[in-house]
């Protein structure tokens, strides 16, 4: 792991100046009223400070995360590879319903390298499926949709600029086939247990009877495996969470000094949460331009920036039946650390 930035002055008195940044250029006016500007100013303001992990994804954060998934200790994507490279045959069958014809819609479906597997599989077989990527960046959906009318030719692939569920409720109204919804990759454990359970709500409404959701777990296992997966010896995952300060310095005019500030996860058993953090390591004030305002930071305070939670069947099972699903089948893979949970709404 990249070294931990330790306190070079911890001999000094706690209280240190503004950390220094570079000249930066004031931000455009519309900066200050970003969805971004707004929710960097909301948790760093709240008596627990927090900043959204979702912010995480820019361009050099997205190539960091690439970084990640191919780390020795980061078992998530390599398991649910396993699974839907193991189980697309009977996947294939039980989205089919027999002979039937399914839209095969993805929330995030980043550069769709797992349900590749699953697309070249159908396709392959002469299955009669549409592939609809749902993303509110339509570059995204472009540079997708390009690249599998390449790799994949025949594939029906249709992207969609939307919110999931405004998505959904139109597919819902007009669609002459069965819906099978992929939500992988454990987004799912980045949601509280209420922040989860709304979500699931709102896809079941933007559902008909009968249609199916794929949905990605990681289970509760040995917790010293759980917390070196968001703690690697290599530091590409403290490089990725420090990159969101990086980012704020550069897109909201801040003075973040990345130094003074340290990586540090956690994971509870009990209730199966891995949480990061972002700590200063010294007392220490940061000014954001675009906000014109100014936050302190005391010695050791944690911000508070990712929670992935880990599950037991038991919590899938009142999960699905909470918002209007019944399982039909679990999938794991060798080591049952993964599981692609397959529901059907009620």
């Amino acid at each position: 792991m990249i070294s931990k930035p330790t306190d070079k002055n911890s001999g000094q008195p706690a209280v240190r100046r503004v950390a220094e940044g570079r000249e930066r250029q004031a931000p455009a006016p519309e900066v200050k009223n970003s969805a971004f500007a707004r929710d960097v100013l909301a948790g760093l303001s709240a008596p627990q400070k927090r900043l959204p992990s979702k912010y995480f994804y820019d361009k050099r954060g997205d190539a960091i995360f690439q970084s990640i998934m191919n780390m020795p200790e980061y078992y998530l994507t390599r398991s649910e590879y396993e699974i839907l490279d193991m189980h697309k045959e009977s996947l294939q069958q039980l989205f089919q319903n027999g002979s039937g014809r399914f839209n095969l819609i993805e929330f995030g479906a980043g550069d769709g390298f797992k349900t590749k597997i699953l697309l070249k599989h159908f396709t392959r077989a002469g299955v009669d499926f549409k592939y609809l990527p749902i993303d509110i960046s339509e570059n995204v959906l472009q540079i997708l949709t390009n690249d599998l009318k390449q790799s994949i030719p025949g594939l029906q692939v249709e992207g969609i600029c939307n919110d999931y569920f405004t998505a959904l409720s139109q597919l819902r109204q007009t669609a002459d086939r069965r819906n099978v919804v992929l939500f992988l990759g454990s987004n799912i454990g980045n949601f509280s247990e209420k922040e989860a359970m709304d979500f699931l709500g709102q896809l079941a409404e933007g559902l008909n009877p009968h249609d199916l959701i794929l949905v990605g777990f990681d289970l509760k296992k040995d917790p010293e495996q759980i917390l070196a997966a968001y703690n690697d010896a290599a530091g590409i995952t403290r490089a990725f969470n420090l990159n969101l300060l990086r980012r704020i310095n550069e897109e909201l005019g801040a003075n973040f000094n990345l130094q003074q500030w340290k990586h540090y996860p956690l994971y509870e058993p009990d209730s199966g949460e891995a949480r990061s953090y972002l700590m200063s390591c010294v007392q220490q004030e940061v000014h954001i331009s675009s906000l014109e305002k100014t936050f302190s930071f005391r010695a050791w305070e944690p911000v508070h920036v990712e929670i992935s939670r880990k599950y037991d069947l038991d919590t899938i099972r009142r999960y699905a039946s909470k918002s209007g699903f019944e399982v039909k089948e679990n999938f794991f893979d060798c080591r049952h650390y993964f599981t692609d949970s397959l529901w059907e709404k009620i």
